[in-house]
């Protein structure tokens, strides 16, 4: 069995001019219930049914999955003639999808342009299906901007923040794809899992992008996806990883209680400054009392330390020794994660038997220490190697093009 790559599209070459396009209709998916509110009040809804109205959208667009304003069975045909003429229910286009040995699935896609000259931009998604659950890996960020040097996004610039809807959006489009809606048969074109138990239960914003350097945004998709009318993902089961934006690690977790993640890697600033270049700023004795001062942090609710196994970089028992020092008096569980290749990285992947004895002298400080499977390394969906791809697609569409001429 091989991995499936699937093209959704044939588009020009990303250096063609951008042609001004006329104002496109907002969508409504991924809005907030405010946000809901105030297209609907721009729209000529009166203020006296707003509350029902967007009760009621928010339902059908974010529980039931509704693609059109037609499927809104119990809204008056007036007040779907009003929504189409004003808004749509569109999600992100998708580029490709590529479908994993293992069944780790990975979008490409494709979002509005946020103007007239600005060119759509691209994020890439992952869906991680495991046993008894279905995480959903998304970007906050078009790009990122802390070049973290064992990272492939870390080599792409940072492009824009996306905003809340982009990011909800992700959740839509992924349900979509996997006919994972409350009540209905699967969308036509969905691709269900076949043992009816691997939909999406679990949020990770550790796609693209520094979610903390894009906070607004990731507090309000939060919401959308908390709502417990709409998406109804519980809140201890979106996790918001980090690699160490010290002040609004606090505000983080005030405004959303989401579960807390640090990009660790290195146990020492020396080695820290160059795998997670953002220590230079924040060190790691600043990071750790952020991590104590985390709210809600108990051990009901840990914070995970990420720690990417480098070869002969950072897995010695000395510095696995160190972690555990480090986090000492901490609530905290510990996610040893085997690199994971890219072309021109210039690290490798721990042996396997270094990786086992670091995890046993952390497991034995008392320490829950997993060592995280990796997902989807043949459509280069894992962890660290996400990047837009739209170069090397574009560059296969041409050669199709030529060898079919």
């Amino acid at each position: 069995m091989t991995a499936l790559d699937i093209s959704f599209d044939r588009r020009p070459e990303a250096d063609a001019p951008i042609a001004p396009s006329p104002a496109a209709k907002t969508t409504l998916v991924g809005l907030t219930r405010a946000r809901l509110g105030e297209a609907l009040l721009s729209a000529g809804v009166p203020e006296r049914q707003l509350k029902m109205r967007v009760a009621q959208l928010n339902h059908w667009i974010h529980n039931r999955g509704a693609a059109s304003f037609d499927a809104m069975t119990n809204v008056s045909k007036e007040m779907r003639a009003a929504l189409a003429e004003n808004f749509t229910l569109d999600r992100p286009e998708i580029v490709s999808e590529q479908i994993s040995v293992d069944g780790t699935r990975k979008w490409l896609l494709r979002l509005p342009a946020q103007g007239p000259r600005v060119r759509p931009a691209e994020i890439e998604t992952v869906y991680i299906p495991e046993e008894g659950r279905g995480t959903l890996c998304v970007s906050s960020q078009v790009g990122c901007t802390l070049t973290c040097t064992f990272c492939h996004t870390g080599t792409q610039v940072l492009v824009r923040n996306l905003t809340a809807a982009e990011i909800v959006a992700q959740l839509v489009l992924a349900r979509d794809r996997l006919g994972d809606w409350s009540g209905g048969a699967a969308p036509e074109g969905a691709v269900v899992p076949g043992d009816g138990g691997r939909f999406v239960t679990n949020i990770v914003f550790m796609g693209m992008g520094e979610p903390l350097y894009n906070l607004d945004a990731v507090r309000d998709a939060i919401e959308v996806m908390a709502d417990g009318e709409g998406l109804g993902v519980g809140r201890r089961k979106i996790t918001v990883s980090t690699s160490g934006v010290v002040p609004e690690m606090k505000r983080l977790g005030e405004e959303t209680g989401a579960q807390l993640a640090i990009s660790l890697h290195a146990v020492n600033d020396a080695l820290r400054d160059v795998l997670v270049p953002i220590n230079k700023k924040f060190p790691i004795k600043q990071l750790m009392q952020a991590c104590r001062d985390y709210p809600g942090a108990s051990n009901a609710r840990r914070i995970t330390f990420e720690y990417v196994m480098l070869k002969g970089v950072n897995d010695s028992p000395a510095e696995a020794r160190e972690l555990v020092r480090l986090l000492a008096g901490l609530p905290a569980k510990i996610n040893l994660i085997p690199f994971n290749p890219w072309l021109g990285s210039p690290y490798e992947c721990s042996d396997w038997d270094t990786i086992e004895k670091f995890s046993e002298i952390v497991f034995r400080a008392g320490y829950a220490s997993p060592v995280r499977t990796p997902r989807g390394r043949d459509i280069a969906a894992a962890c660290g190697q996400l990047k837009s791809e739209t170069k090397r697609l574009r560059a296969k569409e041409r050669e199709a093009m030529e060898a079919a001429e």
